[in-house]
Parts: C-alpha cells; sequence; structure tokens
C-alpha cells in the first residue's frame, strides 16, 4: 500500500560540489591546459607534441575531455583523442586517418554523439562517443578530390541545437579576407532517401563574412555568437546575430561585440554566469560579458591558442 511522507521527513540530496575550469588548447606546442576562469592555476594536462590540437568538449557525465588533432593537413591523418579531466588515460577515439583536418567539436550529450568539422574532409561529421559509426553529414566538396585545395568549400565552426529543433550549424571561412565567409544551418539527419552531398534542406544564414571560425549558441535566446579571423575592421572579433535571420531588405547584419583580437579561433560561453571566453593564435585567453563589455585579458603569451571549453566539473575531494 501507499505510504504517505510528510514534507519534513523527505529529505533533499545535496547538491556536488563542483569548480568552474577552462580548458584549452595550443596548435604550436600540441599541449592542452587547464586554468580557472582568471587565469590561475594554470597547469598542462597533455603534450602531444606537433599535432596541431583544434577543437575541445568536456564530457561532464563521463568525466573526459575530447579533443581534435589537424595532424598533417595535407596528410589525411586528423585524429580524435580522449582523456580524464586530469590528462590521464589518453586514447585515440577517432585514428589517425578515419578524417582529414577536424576543427572545432561539439559534443551531443543527449545521443552520445560526438560532431565536428573536416576542413580539408570538406564535410560535417559525427562518431560514437567510442569512436565507432562515423558518418558524414555534410558534404560540400561537389565531387572534389580529398584533401579539397578550394577554401570556399571548407567547413571549420560547428554549433548543434539537439533539443529545440534538431539542427546544426556551421562556418565555412573562405579565402583568406575575401569575404567569402558563410554560416549555415540544416537538419541534424540526412533527409530520407538524400545523401550529405545532395541534401536539399541546407539553410545558407549569413554570408559575405570576414573569415568566421567557431561557433557557438544560446539556445535560450536564440543568438549565435563566432569568432572571426579576418583583417579589421569586421575581422578579428567576436559577433552575435540572430539564430534566425530575416531575409531580404529586413535582414540585420551580425553585431561585433569584441574586437582587436591576434587571429581569432575559440569560443566559449557561460550562459549562467552572463560571460565568454576567448583564444587567438597570439596567444591569450580572453573574457568579457555576453555582449562584449568588462574586456580582460585572462592569460597571454602562450602560443598559438585555439579551442577552448568553459566547464564546472566535480570538485576534487
Amino acid at each position: 500500500m501507499a505510504v504517505k511522507t510528510s514534507k519534513s521527513e523527505i529529505k533533499k540530496t545535496p547538491a556536488k560540489a563542483t569548480t568552474a575550469r577552462l580548458f584549452f588548447l595550443s596548435a604550436s606546442s600540441g599541449q592542452v591546459f587547464s586554468a580557472n576562469p582568471d587565469g590561475s592555476d594554470l597547469k598542462v594536462l597533455v603534450n602531444e607534441g606537433r599535432r596541431l590540437p583544434d577543437g575541445i568538449v568536456v564530457d561532464i557525465e563521463a568525466g573526459h575531455l575530447y579533443w581534435t588533432n589537424m595532424g598533417n593537413p595535407t596528410a589525411n591523418d586528423g585524429s580524435i583523442e580522449r582523456s580524464d579531466f586530469d590528462g590521464k588515460n589518453l586514447i585515440h577515439i577517432v585514428p589517425p586517418g578515419s578524417t582529414f583536418t577536424p576543427k572545432q567539436l561539439q559534443l551531443d550529450e543527449k545521443n552520445r554523439r560526438l560532431y565536428w568539422c573536416d576542413r580539408e574532409g570538406m564535410r560535417v561529421m559525427r562518431a560514437n562517443l567510442d569512436g565507432s559509426n562515423i558518418e558524414t553529414l555534410i558534404d560540400t566538396s561537389e565531387g572534389d578530390a580529398r584533401p579539397g585545395k578550394e577554401i570556399r568549400k571548407w567547413c571549420v565552426g560547428i554549433a548543434l541545437d539537439v533539443e529545440g529543433g534538431g539542427k546544426l550549424y556551421w562556418t565555412q571561412k573562405g579565402s583568406d579576407n575575401a569575404g567569402e565567409g558563410r554560416i549555415f544551418r540544416a537538419n541534424i539527419e540526412i533527409p530520407k532517401g538524400q545523401s550529405a552531398a545532395d541534401r536539399t534542406d541546407i539553410e545558407l544564414l549569413y554570408d559575405g563574412l570576414p573569415e568566421p571560425i567557431d561557433l557557438e549558441l544560446d539556445l535560450a535566446n536564440r543568438t549565435m555568437y563566432w569568432t572571426d579571423r579576418g583583417d579589421p575592421p569586421r575581422g578579428n572579433t567576436v559577433n552575435r546575430a540572430t539564430m534566425d535571420p530575416a531575409q531580404g531588405p529586413a535582414k540585420k547584419e551580425p553585431a561585433i561585440i569584441f574586437d582587436h583580437l591576434m587571429e581569432g579561433i575559440g569560443i566559449a560561453l557561460d550562459l549562467e554566469g552572463g560571460r565568454m571566453f576567448l583564444t587567438d593564435l597570439g596567444g591569450s585567453v580572453y573574457s568579457a560579458n555576453l555582449d562584449g563589455s568588462n574586456k580582460k585579458t585572462v592569460l597571454a603569451a602562450l602560443g598559438n591558442l585555439t579551442g577552448i571549453v568553459y566547464a564546472e566539473i566535480p570538485a576534487a575531494k
């Protein structure tokens, strides 16, 4: 039979203590770093040498870091690695040769999958967290041989809207400072009867951008943020725009909310804290509010920094 319990008898499970950390990468040294959001307690977790790490995500549930290695852009030897939060138990998830030059990486926590852009591979890809079932979801090659030489077809940044619309977003940076940069959207799943190369559900959201690189989403506010590596005034910036732009005369240009980056690459959002973190190839980590105010240089002179992620991980006992 049912037993009634008074409110005073219900014991609440205490929230687990967490600590906020940044994890970020240096392409020049092949290192994976960790630090507090204010730049203190800087640690080198992994040192892989010249593997050119680029994109990084955190799997809180499993206690893992995942990151991409571009490898040699002409050799088809890109890979995806995994380690524990402290850098130990390093293994290949996607071994060298299974992707060309993987760039930004995203984690689908709900369905336990990794998504990434493959630059010279000219495609958007995904796999299970153990590296199995590697799939191509978007193929921009138009039949070109891989590695692709037409920069306009290179996919770089990626973001996911799994719960809201089942969509993926990605950037194609175009040739250096040519104003060919674009941001696209498509369904996560390929439409029935279509392929990665001929799918008809791809939407062009923004074009004429300098060189859009890494991409992040604020799903609650339907807002996207991205770094741009092109020349000033529109490049070396962080841009913000709606995820659902109006088309035609009513279309609004993205807003520049952070500038004077030294070839901006990585971006990470702390939405609850109302802030963002950025990296550039000049070797700095920056923080700012989501509107670009309260700019700070958190760390400097750390090599050619690429991907960054903010996470609240279980506190050490």
